[in-house]
């Protein structure tokens, strides 16, 4: 039986495979701009960051901001089934993460605003089927990865001790961000890995 009591999962080139060139193309057929213009106005900046640590701090809010930064009016359905068509499951660390269910307490932790959140269900529905309404974005606590604030505020949010809590990431600086604030955190980079890991941390899988 593992000691730890609170295992939290990155999304992004973690649980799904991400490419930000399949947005890029899709964006570009959208609205007519080039993609180098569309990713340094949305991207190039600092707005993503801030949305990233709560603002802002709507759904509405950030799409309004995204569609002033790309010059186009573009909707909710349309922004989700672009984050969408970015984005494959990686069906074999899913499984992994599902066999964790019965013996610990899962949430995701992914770096973005709150405008993702909304569109978990879509982008995301085998993380929402597993963690429920413990998948947060970074936004939820006004922090972002690597900063230590963001790891307490969910380890207290969901009254873990840090020391109690695992945690797995594709950035190396992120991981550090969580060892920092006291938590023991992996550099995901395969699910052999990951499956190592997680069986020296102490839990029963196959």
């Amino acid at each position: 039986m593992s000691r730890f009591t609170f295992v939290i999962f990155d999304m992004d080139n973690v649980l799904y495979d991400y490419e930000h060139s399949v947005r890029l193309q899709l964006l570009e057929k959208l609205t007519g701009r080039a993609q180098v213009d569309i990713n340094a106005s949305v991207w190039g900046g600092p707005h993503e960051t801030m949305a990233e640590a709560g603002s802002p701090d709507t759904a509405d809010g950030y799409l309004a901001q995204f569609a002033e930064l790309l010059g186009y009016p573009i909707d909710f359905d349309t922004w989700a089934d672009i984050r969408r068509q970015m984005m494959r499951p990686r069906e074999d660390v899913l499984e992994i993460v599902r066999g964790l269910r019965d013996q610990v307490e899962l949430a995701l932790l992914t770096n973005n605003g709150l405008l993702l959140k909304q569109a978990l269900p879509i982008c995301a529905p085998e993380a929402i089927e597993i963690f429920g309404e413990r998948a947060h974005v970074s936004a939820d606590f006004q922090a972002c990865k690597p900063d230590s604030a963001v790891f307490l505020k969910i380890c207290e949010r969901y009254g873990h001790a840090p020391q109690s809590v695992l945690f797995v990431d594709d950035r190396e600086d992120n991981v550090d961000g969580a060892q920092d604030a006291g938590l023991m955190a992996h550099l995901y980079e395969s699910p052999s890995g990951l499956l190592r890991f997680l069986r020296d941390a102490g839990f029963r899988l196959p």
